[in-house]
């Protein structure tokens, strides 16, 4: 596995941006996209407990792509504010997401502004993403296929990426969008494939912004408990794809997994492992 260093600019022009980055599916560190939100020094631990920790917030953990009845289950919901104390005090694996704050916190919205780099985002389905020191993200790429703006804010989080090519290295689980690799302690007796495949580690501090085009993989580990914005950009491709992939994800595999439970897992296991042998065999 080899994986090297992201370019970090700031700066960029419109067109810049479209034609070294967009069109041709590059990520990039961004430094200067936030810098005029209100929300980089706005939102700190302390602000968001004051005003928003009444609200009750679903938490994950790192088992709940775990095979049966919670598959893709919140482990527990809490008190928001009552989440931010945990995440601040030391390591937990349990994580916020899917879970839309600004539905129940539009204010919040006017904190930040849709970057003017490209046009197509998805204005009404900002997200944020909350974890503690040690959550992780295991290795996947985003259902919907958007290209996505990561802001991160408070502390320093670890990305890893890989291009859309490098699928078939990393294992990926049919009907999902989902690698079964499992980055912070990496296995190649078992994943042999996984030593080939080439990708950007990165490590995203406070008020930068993480360009991350559609169909790439990312792998996230909270270095310290933080939180970060995501801003997602569509085009009709993307749209087209990701209806597809929400379809096969909720009909095929969630229903496979409650019908056959962990028969289901062993299978896509043995399918992931048929590709990658394959892949570099061939």
């Amino acid at each position: 596995m080899k994986l090297q260093a992201i370019e970090r600019v700031s700066g960029l022009t419109r067109k810049d941006f479209e034609e070294e980055y967009l069109r041709k599916n590059k990520p990039v560190v961004i430094t200067d996209v936030a810098t005029q939100w209100e929300a980089t020094e706005k939102w700190t631990f302390k602000w968001l407990q004051d005003n928003y920790g009444h609200l009750e917030v679903p938490l994950y953990d790192n088992k709940f792509r775990e095979p049966g009845e919670n598959y893709l289950t919140p482990k527990i919901k809490m008190p928001f504010g009552d989440y931010l104390e945990i995440i601040q005090e030391g390591p937990t694996e349990l994580r916020m997401f899917l879970y839309n704050i600004f539905k129940y916190a539009p204010e919040l919205m006017d904190d930040f502004s849709m970057p003017t780099l490209t046009d197509g985002w998805l204005n009404k389905v900002p997200m944020m993403f909350f974890g503690g020191q040690g959550a992780k993200v295991d290795l996947h790429y985003d259902l919907d296929c958007a290209s996505i703006f990561i802001t991160h804010f408070q502390t320093t989080k670890k990305v890893i990426l890989f291009g859309p090519d490098q699928g078939d290295y990393l294992y990926q689980h049919p009907f999902t969008v989902q690698s079964e690799v499992k980055l912070d302690a990496p296995d190649f007796e078992k994943h042999p494939a996984l030593q080939h495949a080439t990708g950007y580690d990165i490590d995203l501090a406070h008020g930068e912004t993480l360009f991350m085009p559609h169909l790439w993989w990312h792998y996230m580990y909270y270095t310290k408990g933080g939180f970060s914005l995501s801003l997602r950009r569509h085009s009709p491709y993307t749209f087209a794809r990701g209806s597809f992939n929400v379809a096969r994800h909720f009909v095929v595999d969630k229903g496979m997994n409650m019908v056959l439970g962990e028969k289901w897992t062993n299978f896509k296991a043995n399918q992931a492992q048929k590709r990658a042998s394959a892949v570099i065999t061939s």
